[in-house]
């Protein structure tokens, strides 16, 4: 049989999983990915974990020691959460020895409700660092205005970063710029640059949603032939971006000091439209330096029918541009289109994060009344989550 996901790969894309939970971790599900199907990272997320906490018999035995030391909502949600992800990150472990570092990465984001204030998520992300205590942990912080001084001070204390919630060229810009600036402040602060990572987590498939919906409203045949095309265009300018600025010779001198590039990570590649192929998202996206984190769904569907192209975005960047001219004929606002899209992504996950407390509150007050099931209150919750978007 064709091993689609090694030569996928072998083109230079690193094979994440957006998933994680405590069954998963629990039945060796996990190790079984990294070992069979060149799982290298996993990524997470606050809609990820409502899932995950609905599980009752998994989660029956800390919520019961946490109810009983009488542990408030939002600590007993972070005790949760960071067992887990420790956890992976020992899974995940020799795929990280393996890369030097680069790979076998686990990401666990900041309270979303922080998106908008920097000095709180720079010391959250201190905190879950402290926490779950492993060197192949990223702490994921969003791409807001209030998050890009975050991510610059984060990483100068030596701690790795996967920036989420891009949706936007400049924003991509101005993320590679803290980055950068990052690095730079860490190496004046005496770390080791060889020992800090960075994805850009630059969301896909939501584009096309917004896109299209809009593209729908306008009605004519011109804009509807341009449905399922911005997503793909957004990310292949945004990788041209991304190999402007690592080859910059700023970007040298931190390399020379031992630095790994922010590597771009296309998030949200599940289509959401089912006309769309299943693998749209993956096999339109490849060339070398790139990750891709994809549901395990998707990735079972890529290896048994996904098509590897050496490279599929370098040579695309005319074409790309095109699109984006022809969006803006038809009357389509792409920036507007990106200020929604990083808009709502702040408040679904802000949402899920508020249903995760709102789960984990009611388990913890079952279980300190003796119920055996304490986590079937969450399930609701972990459905309505679901709702929200579940994507990286």
């Amino acid at each position: 049989m064709t091993d689609r996901l090694s030569e996928l790969q072998a083109a230079g894309v690193a094979i994440w999983l957006d998933d994680l939970s405590r069954v998963r971790l629990s039945s060796g599900g996990l190790d079984k990915l990294r070992r069979e199907s060149h799982v290298a990272g996993v990524t997470t997320n606050p809609t990820i974990f409502a899932k995950a906490l609905s599980d009752a018999d998994e989660y029956n035995w800390q919520l019961r020691d946490l109810a009983t030391r009488g542990i408030e909502v939002e600590e007993a949600v972070r005790m949760l959460t960071t067992y887990d992800v420790r956890w992976a990150c020992d899974v995940m472990r020799p795929s990280y020895d393996k890369s030097a570092g680069v790979d076998g990465r686990v990401s666990i984001e900041v309270d979303p409700r922080l998106a908008h204030e920097s000095d709180r998520t720079v010391a959250e992300a201190k905190a879950l660092w402290w926490l779950v205590d492993r060197p192949n942990l990223f702490i994921k912080i969003p791409a807001t205005e209030a998050g890009l001084p975050a991510i610059t001070a984060t990483l100068a204390e030596g701690i790795s970063v996967n920036v989420t919630l891009i949706f936007g060229l400049d924003r991509y810009s101005q993320v590679m710029e803290a980055f950068l600036a990052g690095l730079e402040q860490a190496k004046a602060n005496g770390h080791d640059l060889s020992k800090i990572g960075s994805v850009a987590s630059f969301f896909v498939s939501r584009v096309d949603t917004e896109v299209d919906k809009r593209l729908e409203k306008i009605g004519s045949d011109e804009a509807k032939a341009l449905r399922g095309k911005a997503a793909i265009a957004n990310a292949q300018l945004a990788y041209e971006r991304y190999g402007e600025v690592f080859g910059s010779d700023r970007w040298k001198k931190l390399a020379d000091a031992g630095a790994h590039p922010q590597r771009p990570l296309w998030a949200s590649t599940s289509t959401k439209n089912p006309d769309y192929r299943d693998v749209i998202y993956v096999e339109e996206l490849i060339a070398p330096g790139t990750v891709n984190t994809m549901p395990e769904a998707v990735i079972h569907a890529y290896a048994d029918h996904g098509e590897t192209r050496s490279d599929t975005i370098t040579g695309a960047y005319d074409a790309a541009r095109k699109v984006f001219t022809d969006l803006e004929a038809v009357g389509v606002d792409m920036a507007d289109v990106i200020a929604t899209l990083e808009r709502e992504g702040v408040e679904k996950f802000e949402t899920s994060w508020l249903e995760l407390l709102d789960g984990v509150k009611k388990s913890l007050a079952e279980a300190a009344k003796g119920i055996g099931q304490p986590g079937r209150a969450a399930k609701g919750n972990a459905r309505a989550a679901e709702k929200a978007g579940g994507d990286e």
